[in-house]
């Protein structure tokens, strides 16, 4: 289990985000922060894994965080989700170390592309203690069956996200709408339907039109 400790002043968005982290598999929120200062006795008291991170906090911003972290050499990774979105905040930032950039508003998709981006990083990088140049090419960089399989997807659409939608309708037992499967995975509706037709069309699930009362038949969707 990944340990996280999220750093953001604004507690509804601290929630939504706690909601995002625990929904992708092995990572569990263990303590939260509202600002920089309260984030690093935060960091030194509970020894997280993983810090996501705002930059826009009172009490010390979350460019003079990642400083303090990286002063005190704390064993720990940093992802910033902010809506700092000019070039130097975010070259700053990544220059000190952060291993991921996500610019609020976000989608769901890409919080869980970046946490299992990670996961793959730290699992690879904890199975030995001498590595190879290609074990250290495959770590920081997709494995070149992973980035042709890619290749083969439409553009806008990601290899994680259509096996997170197939595993969720591998787990229903009835056919599901393009709302069901926004609500069950955390997608917009527009972009469920989009990986479902995109799904339909190479054959991995089966359209189910369903007649209801008044109005237009509702399409639904189920695997083969």
């Amino acid at each position: 289990m990944i340990r996280v400790l999220l750093i953001e002043d604004d507690p509804m968005v601290q929630e939504v985000n706690k909601q995002f982290i625990e929904k992708v598999e092995g990572f569990k929120v263990v303590e939260k922060a509202g600002n920089g200062k309260e984030g690093i006795e935060k960091i030194e008291r509970y020894k997280p894994d993983l810090v996501i991170l705002d930059v826009y906090m009172p009490n010390q911003n979350g460019l003079e965080v990642l400083y303090h972290i990286r002063k005190e050499q704390f064993p720990v990774d940093v992802i910033t989700v902010t809506a700092a979105n000019d070039q130097e905040t975010i070259r700053k930032m990544l220059q000190n170390g952060a291993v991921d950039y996500i610019i609020k508003p976000f989608k769901f998709e890409r919080i869980q592309q970046a946490l299992e981006n990670y996961k793959r990083y730290t699992s690879k990088l904890s199975e030995k203690t001498a590595v190879s140049q290609d074990y250290i090419d495959e770590i920081l960089h997709k494995k070149v069956e992973e980035s042709s399989e890619d290749a083969d997807i439409p553009k806008g659409l990601n290899q994680l996200t259509l096996d997170q939608i197939s595993k969720y309708l591998d787990q229903q037992r009835e056919a599901k709408s393009a709302e069901d499967v926004a609500e069950g995975v955390g997608l917009a509706r527009v972009t469920a339907r989009r990986y479902l037709e995109y799904m339909k069309k190479i054959g991995h699930i089966k359209l189910d039109m369903q007649y209801g009362g008044v109005g237009r038949p509702v399409n639904r969707y189920i695997k083969k």
